[in-house]
């Protein structure tokens, strides 16, 4: 307005002359929005695959597919297999509780047998099948007694031996009181030592009859016991501090 009665001045026109006119501008109506390209896009690729019916398109829709009707061979083979499963269950909850509540019982010991292979083979030797050797070294000057129950004594500082080839089973005692050890020659025959200061061998050990088993130092006397089927023997001899069966 002012740049209007500028003007007006300019041209030296009365100013109550103008007639100022006030002019309002039209508001742009807004545009509808246009579809995303990428919508236009896809509509114009599917319009165009439905026109020309592509395969491809055609790839796009569900598959109906026609349910083959089950024989009655495959409804066989199918309860065949939901038995044979059910047994396989049955079976091993029968193997494990018969491993708690019966474990000696007949199947526990076939399936032992498969794990673990065969048993060992029984030695059935008896106390007569040995040949006993000394449980001291020739050099070693020591008075051997036997008593009337069959417990061979002696006390010396020397190496004890094995009085034959033979597994230890046990080792019992300790420093102050001294150690026993139990030998198994066989099933049925084996021999006891007490009164050792060192042992050489532990359980599970094999030992010979000529390598040192244990250790006396004299102090205390070493017992030898021969068992034959848990009976105590006395049908042997000592010469020379040489055993040998009567």
């Amino acid at each position: 307005m002012n740049e209007e009665l500028s003007y007006a001045e300019m041209l030296e026109i009365p100013v109550e002359t103008v007639t100022v006119n006030h002019t309002k501008r039209k508001k742009k109506e807004p545009k509808e929005a246009e579809p995303d390209l990428k919508d236009r896009l896809v509509e114009q690729v599917n319009d165009r695959m439905q026109e020309t019916e592509d395969p491809l398109f055609a790839q796009s829709l569900p598959i109906e597919r026609e349910e083959k009707p089950v024989s009655g061979k495959e409804k066989r083979m199918k309860r065949l297999l939901i038995g044979e499963f059910a047994a396989v269950c049955a079976l091993c909850a029968a193997i494990f509780l018969t491993n708690i509540f019966l474990p000696a019982s007949a199947i526990n010991t076939f399936v032992r047998g498969l794990f673990h292979g065969e048993a060992e083979a029984a030695d059935t030797r008896t106390y007569a099948d040995f040949t006993l050797s000394p449980v001291v070294n020739d050099y070693v000057d020591v008075e051997m007694t036997v008593s009337d129950t069959g417990i061979l004594s002696f006390t010396a500082q020397c190496a004890v031996y094995a009085p034959c080839e033979g597994e230890v089973t046990s080792v019992n005692g300790d420093d102050e009181n001294g150690y026993t050890v139990e030998l198994k020659h066989s099933d049925s025959f084996s021999t006891i030592i007490s009164g050792l200061d060192d042992v050489y061998f532990s359980v599970g050990q094999t030992v010979k009859s000529n390598v040192p088993l244990a250790y006396s130092d004299g102090e205390g006397s070493v017992r030898v016991m021969f068992y034959e089927n848990g009976d105590l023997l006395t049908g042997y001899t000592v010469a020379e501090n040489t055993l040998a069966w009567s």
